[in-house]
Parts: structure tokens; sequence; C-alpha cells
């Protein structure tokens, strides 16, 4: 500095810079708490972006994409377990008016009663023609079985019932109405309808017995069954048997 106080000329011709040290460092301790504020709210904010940058590169459109496939996937399950059922398909024959057989057994008529629909309607049982009638047993778990009787009996537009057997065996409850609904609605090909014998007149008339297999009673169009199958997996020919509804 110059004796009369100006300071020196800077050599690089940069402009003056007052710089204030301070006698005592705890002076700086406010501005240094701001600091490391705001180094928090960069590295918040760093985050976020990290985090959302994948939803927010294309704008608003992927997360209302994502919502509405959550709600669809959502409504398509409501809809399966408690939604209605699709209408059964009519019958134009007759029902046969001497069987050869007493009823509930093969080559006679279903027994005298009435299933409920899914609307609570009462419908009687030897209207359930022609078509494909599952007794669901006890503790019966789901699998393909059903989606595969569902394309069998699709293929020449047969009807594919769904029975739960009412009647506990061996320490396995009855298979609830709405699980039934839901294993139904794994087929895609067919169309399952879920009825409900309170009573259990079909499982006793064709499966005395509950066990742990599904049994398929096949219904010509005239209302005489023609095959009781206690276990449709173990039928080589089951597909032929219930193309051979469709005649009579």
């Amino acid at each position: 500095m110059r004796s009369h106080g100006d300071p020196d000329p800077d050599d690089y011709g940069l402009p003056r810079v007052d710089i204030v040290v301070p006698d005592d460092a705890r002076e700086l301790d406010r501005d240094v708490l701001a600091y490391h504020r705001e180094e928090r709210r960069r590295r918040r904010r760093a985050r976020l972006r990290r985090v959302t940058g994948p939803l927010t590169r294309f704008g608003v459109a992927v997360p209302i994409i994502a919502g509405a496939l959550l709600v669809a996937l959502i409504s398509g399950a409501l809809m399966t377990a408690f939604g209605p059922q699709p209408a059964p398909r009519p019958t134009t024959a007759r029902l046969a008016p001497n069987p050869t057989a007493s009823p509930g057994t093969v080559g006679g008529l279903l027994p005298t009663g009435s299933v409920a629909l899914a609307d609570g309607s009462a419908k009687p049982m030897r209207e359930m023609r022609p078509g494909v009638i599952g007794i669901v047993p006890p503790g019966f778990r789901c699998g393909p079985l059903i989606a595969e009787l569902a394309g069998l009996t699709g293929a020449p537009q047969l009807n594919f019932w769904l029975v739960p057997d009412p009647r506990p065996a061996g320490g396995r409850e009855p298979v609830p109405v709405k699980d039934v609904k839901k294993c139904a609605g794994t087929a895609h090909r067919g169309a399952p309808l879920v009825v409900e014998d309170g009573r259990g007149l079909l499982a006793a008339a064709y499966a005395p017995e509950p066990g742990t297999a599904l049994t398929a009673v096949l219904v010509k169009p005239d209302g005489i069954v023609s095959h009781v199958v206690p276990d449709p997996r173990a039928g080589k020919d089951l597909d032929q048997k219930i193309k051979d509804l469709t005649v009579g």
C-alpha cells in the first residue's frame, strides 16, 4: 500500500475486492450452517430427480398410463370374482320321455331338483343340458383342469357348469362359491357357469364318496346322462365323448 493510504494498483488490472477477515472464527458459524443447509437441499433435489426422472421424462403420460392399467387389473379381478356370469346356451331338444335308466344314473335323467344361479334364481337340474357338469369336491385346488374342460366344451358350443360339493369330507371343507368363480375366471376358452346345489343332490348321485378330484357328468341335449368321469384327467377319449353330446 502506498504511503498516502491508496492501495497499490493490481498488476493484472483486476477490480479491487474488499476482504474482511474476522477476528474470531466463531463469527462464521452462521454462514457455515447456511452452507450445509443449502447442500442438504441440493442433495435431496438430486435424489428426487433420480427417482422421478424416468416417470417425468415423457411428462405426465407414464403415470397416467400406469394408473389406468392398475385400475383395469383391479376391475378385472373384481368382475371375475363378483361380476355376472355368461348366460347358459339354450337347447331346443325335448327331454327324453322314456329313459332306459333311473334318474341320477348313467342312461337316466338328472335328479329332480333345482340349483341356484348367480343372481339367486332357481334353475331345474334337468334343464342343465347339453354339456358338462363339473362337481367340485371339498378342498379342491384350482388348476389347469377346469380351463381344459372349458376349452373342450367351448368348441362345440356346449354348457359347462361348475357345482361345489357342499359336503365336508376328510377334514376338507367345501370350496366357497367365490373361489370356484375365481377358478372359472382362469378359463380363456369356453364359459364356465357356477351354480349352487344346496342339498348336494348332484354330488350324492354322481360322486357318492367325496374325493379330491373333480367329477365330470356329461349330459346330452335330451337330458340323458351319457357318462360320469370321476377324474377327467384319466379319460383318454374325453374330448370325443364331449363332442358326441351334440348328437341326440
